[in-house]
Formats: structure tokens, sequence, C-alpha cells
């Protein structure tokens, strides 16, 4: 699967919002953003620690370790595969949602070994006092460039406020991967060989980097 520059930046854009939230305070946030906000101080003490980045497994494992909470990955897995996730079996979709969930870590730790210099802009939201569901809308920042708008679809799901899609100027990332695993699957004939290849991709990518 080839991964456009679009679809890498939405992972960039994703991982800044993880990151220092410029002029905010935590306590101005609304439960949504501090879910966001909650990761953003793990990543950023690890940021400053120079011999840490230089590690990608450990880079990659911490990453893992800190989005986790924030992050539904069983939800965006499902959304990912539409129709696919309906009539996959349960080994099925728990290997894809472990893949796929290996993915977009690999790409999150990439971004956050080689990208410092961006900042967040948490834009006001509104919701209701018993609402579940919420767009938590945010602006990344480089200087001398326009702002770039990043949403977050956000879930309560059992007390917690997670992630379930990413819009990067409008354009959701679950979209944009759902179309590309559909494709792959009319490719190669079956789900299990996507994964199968997602599987040895994410093996080869991990093996490269700590090689």
């Amino acid at each position: 699967m080839n991964v456009n520059r679009y679809t890498l930046f939405g992972f960039f854009a994703v991982l800044m919002a993880l990151m220092p939230i410029t002029q905010v305070i935590a306590d101005d946030l609304l439960p949504p953003q501090q879910a966001i906000e909650t990761a953003s101080a793990k990543l950023q003490k690890k940021m400053q620690d120079k011999a840490f980045i230089k590690d990608f497994s450990k880079v990659n494992q911490f990453v893992n370790e800190a989005i986790l909470p924030s992050t539904d990955f069983e939800k965006i897995s499902a959304l990912v595969l539409g129709k696919l996730w309906k009539t996959a079996t349960p080994e099925e979709r728990e290997r894809f949602k472990q893949e796929f969930q290996t993915l977009l870590v690999r790409t999150y730790s990439r971004a956050f070994v080689e990208f410092k210099d961006w900042s967040i802009r948490y834009l006001p939201i509104e919701m209701e006092a018993d609402a579940t569901k919420v767009i938590v809308k945010t602006e990344v920042l480089q200087p001398s460039l326009q702002p770039v708008a990043v949403d977050y679809r956000m879930l309560l799901s059992n007390g917690e406020w997670k992630a379930y899609d990413i819009m990067i100027e409008g354009v959701s990332l679950v979209t944009n991967y759902r179309t590309t695993f559909t494709s792959e699957v009319q490719t190669k004939g079956s789900l299990n060989a996507v994964i199968d290849s997602l599987a040895k991709r994410n093996s080869e990518a991990l093996a490269a980097k700590n090689s």
C-alpha cells in the first residue's frame, strides 16, 4: 500500500496535536480536548531526551502507550474496513486491528522523531453536557505558513473520550484508508491476504528501523 504525502501529513498532524498546546491551560479545556492534551505531556517530556529518540523501537513502544488511552483503535478499524468488517471473522478483525494499529503507531513514531517545530491551537467548541460525540477543532501552526485545520472525531466510551477519526482540511483519514484497503482486497482476493501483506510490511519496516 502506498501512503501518499497527504496521508503522511495527516498522521504528522495527528502527532502534533498530541504535542504542547500553545496559549491554552489544561484546566480551560473541555474533557474531549483534555483527552488529547493528556498524551501531549508524556510526549513533550520524552521529546527532550535525545538519546531516547535515537532508539526507534523505544519510541515506537512509547508512542503506542501514549496514544492508546485516547484512541479507539477498535472503532477506527471497523470504520476503515466498512462492509468488510461486518463479514470478517473475529480472528480477522483482531489481526487487522493489531496490524493497522502498528501501521499508525509506526507513522506517529516517525513524525515524533523527525518533526519538532510545530504547534497547535485549539478552537472553541460547543457541546451539550450529556454529549457522547464531538468534533475537536484545532489548527496546526508552522512558521511562515498558513494554519492547517485538523479536526478530531471524539467518542465518549465507558467514561473516556477517544478519537476515532481525523480530518485534515475536511478530508477524513478513515475514508482514505477505507478506499485503499477496499481496493487491496479486490486486488489480492481476500481480507486475509491484505492482512498478511500489512503484517509483512510492518515487520520489515520495524526491522529496518531497528537495524
